[in-house]
């Protein structure tokens, strides 16, 4: 229970922050709890550390949530992250496939290692070093459009 509790503390934050940032400020804390009830009901199988664990199960609701609803929002980053040009970056993420989007979003703004992020997309380390790579080529590519470009 002990155990459980600091869990709970200390990844909270970090849960819901993922969970707002793929199904929206109003589904967060619902797939959040969802996560937790979870994690609670199977909590000798959960590893060390707990976090990326805690956010495949949250990534599996958010894909639930979103084929129940026929729910497609913007992502909606979290506000504490300072990026010089946040509207191009957001724009230009915005129109990236929604795997470079996780892939992109899991490391940045969620502050998972390469190792943590594989965890929870479910494939190994070097398959995510390879997704990473080409999603952040994706991305400069997007910057680079001339859509983008006028407004630096």
């Amino acid at each position: 229970m002990e155990g459980f509790c600091a869990v709970y503390r200390e990844c909270y934050p970090r849960v819901l922050a993922y969970a707002a940032s793929h199904a929206g400020p109003r589904l967060a804390e619902d797939i959040t709890s969802e996560t937790f009830t979870i994690a609670w009901r199977k909590l000798d199988q959960m590893p060390s550390p707990a976090l990326p664990w805690l956010l495949g199960i949250t990534r599996n609701l958010v894909r639930a949530a979103r084929r129940q609803a026929a729910h497609d929002e913007l992502v909606d980053m979290p506000a504490a992250h300072d990026f010089v040009h946040v509207v191009e970056i957001r724009a230009a993420l915005a129109s990236l496939a929604e795997a470079d989007q996780e892939v992109l979003t899991l490391i940045a703004w969620h502050g998972l290692t390469s190792a943590e992020a594989a965890k929870v997309l479910g494939c190994s380390t070097a398959t995510f070093f390879v997704r990473l790579h080409r999603a952040r080529r994706r991305l400069r590519a997007a910057l680079s459009t001339p859509a983008f470009e006028y407004s630096r």
